[in-house]
């Protein structure tokens, strides 16, 4: 199954990183890979929550959480035709603070070649989605 992980360490608490990361309506203007983010549901984010996502270069998506533990991690996906994306996100203490882990995969018929030709700026996307949420998260609010 095609897919990618990446790993940064902040100078944070696990409680900020996570707060940082799950309000995802404020990723727009904290993380230049994304243009709108659009909750299509209210309160905290939840299994079963569901947000649109528009990022450059990228069809818009409608992302729906399949899992969660709250200050922990959450799972979402995105379903398009032939290709099931799942992205995780998941934060951990570290001596230096918190570790985010950010992961995605893509599945289904179409999933090979679609990879084939997003592999690199998914890569680029989502190591920018980590350094901006460490910025945000190591910056005074």
């Amino acid at each position: 199954m095609p897919g990618l992980q990446h790993a940064i360490t902040i100078a944070a608490s696990p409680e900020r990183v996570w707060e940082v990361l799950v309000d995802v309506e404020r990723w727009p203007e904290r993380i230049p890979t994304v243009d709108s983010v659009e909750r299509l549901d209210d309160g905290p984010l939840a299994v079963g929550s569901s947000a649109r996502l528009r990022q450059p270069k990228l069809p818009e998506a409608v992302w729906t959480v399949t899992e969660l533990t709250r200050g922990m991690s959450y799972t979402w996906e995105s379903k398009s035709p032939g290709v099931l994306g799942v992205a995780s996100h998941v934060v951990e203490p570290h001596p230096d603070g918190a570790r985010l882990t950010l992961a995605l995969s893509v599945s289904g018929p179409l999933s090979g070649l679609g990879w084939l030709f997003t592999k690199g700026l998914t890569r680029r996307y989502v190591e920018t989605e980590a350094a901006s949420i460490k910025s945000v998260a190591e910056a005074a609010d």
